[in-house]
């Protein structure tokens, strides 16, 4: 075993109410930083975004999954599916960023590819006995749509999302995610690892100070509740009042009872989407790695159906974007502080609050995957 990974062991065999902070090895390691990419980012299942932003036949999106890169697009039969984004002949990368194509055409040789992943044409390898055009195609990577989300795994064996994360839906029973749509999307990259990102957000204690300047001052320590997650997932939520409409229940739902209405759930499935999802809108932050100091990221937002279908959506989204840019800032500070700090030969890791729950959680989490 790794000494950052005996130390991460060692972190979690202790009982939550004497656990701490996870040891600053497992943050700044090259070494470690290895490990999860083998068995976690290239095992368990990472969030590409939102189906419906894909709508047409040759709609696609690109990524790169504990190295490989990734095409992830809607077929001409409208499914979604992903394959490598690596040309099968000289082993160029095919298609960048996010767009539509009828074909996949490689950059440097003209190798054409359908939306299925075979090869279409290739210019010029008439006089090559043994090129076989029937048997080249583009090799498949996992792909399942997950209520709404665009889940993608390199690993053939692991358990469908909607198997290992049920648990969510039956938690979350009056709200579907499948029925948001995403209105707003950008990627950014940090300078911090990708888990103190997700701590970051998968606890609530930091609310009153870091965001200080925006929503820490509706934030009630004395009234957050972080009950026991799961091995898939953590969880917890916030009760807002009315200062965000768009965050209640719409007035035409006659679903949601009670604090329902009012309910505000973030959503920590592992090992890096994180949901924070309202009555009325969703944001989220998919990460992945890039180094130990950097995370590359994801956000995106949206609207329940009916919100999305009121007179003032783009009013109240609008203000709900400004917030969250505002949140982002705030959050980014935060964060690239702790990073900073992680890198101090005088930094120990302290005790956790009772609101850091999930955060011991992720550690076991982690620990699951990272051999002992």
């Amino acid at each position: 075993m790794t000494r950052p990974a005996k130390e991460l062991h060692d972190n979690v065999s202790v009982p939550f109410t004497r656990a701490t902070a996870m040891p600053k090895s497992v943050y700044t390691s090259p070494e470690f930083l290895a490990q999860e990419e083998r068995h976690i980012f290239a095992q368990d299942w990472i969030c590409a975004g939102r189906a419906e932003t894909l709508p047409n036949p040759g709609d696609y999106l690109t990524l790169t999954l504990a190295g490989e890169p990734v095409i992830v697009l809607r077929d001409r039969d409208g499914q979604v599916r992903a394959m490598s984004n690596v040309c099968r002949h000289r082993m160029s990368t095919l298609l960048e960023g996010r767009g539509n194509a009828r074909s996949i055409v490689c950059p440097y040789h003209a190798w054409t590819y359908n939306l299925d992943g075979s090869l279409r044409a290739a210019p010029a390898m008439t006089l090559n006995e043994g090129f076989c055009k029937e048997n080249i195609t583009l090799p498949r990577v996992r792909c399942e749509v997950w209520q709404g989300w665009i889940m993608v795994t390199l690993n053939p064996d692991a358990p469908a999302p909607a198997t290992v994360l049920s648990g969510v839906r039956d938690l979350i029973p009056g709200l579907d995610m499948a029925t948001y749509t995403e209105t707003y999307r950008e990627n950014f990259r940090w300078a911090t690892n990708w888990k103190v990102l997700a701590e970051n957000f998968m606890e609530s204690y930091h609310l009153p100070m870091c965001h200080s300047g925006t929503i820490g001052g509706a934030s009630r320590l004395d009234q957050m509740v972080c009950p026991e997650g799961t091995a898939e997932f953590n969880y917890h939520w916030i009760l807002k009042d009315d200062s965000v409409p768009l965050a209640l229940a719409h007035p035409s739902n006659t679903t949601l009872q009670g604090d329902d209405r009012r309910k505000t759930w973030l959503l920590a499935i592992y090992p890096s989407l994180l949901i924070t999802l309202t009555p009325g809108y969703f944001w989220y932050l998919s990460l992945t790695p890039d180094g130990p100091g950097h995370v590359n990221v994801l956000f995106g937002m949206g609207m329940s159906a009916d919100w999305l279908a009121d007179p003032k959506a783009a009013e109240h989204l609008d203000r709900v974007k400004a917030l969250l840019d505002k949140v982002n800032v705030e959050d980014k500070g935060c964060t690239e502080k702790v990073y900073r700090g992680l890198l101090s030969g005088m930094a120990e890791p302290g005790p956790l609050s009772h609101l850091e729950r999930p955060n011991f959680e992720f550690a076991q989490y982690l620990a699951s995957r990272i051999p002992s």
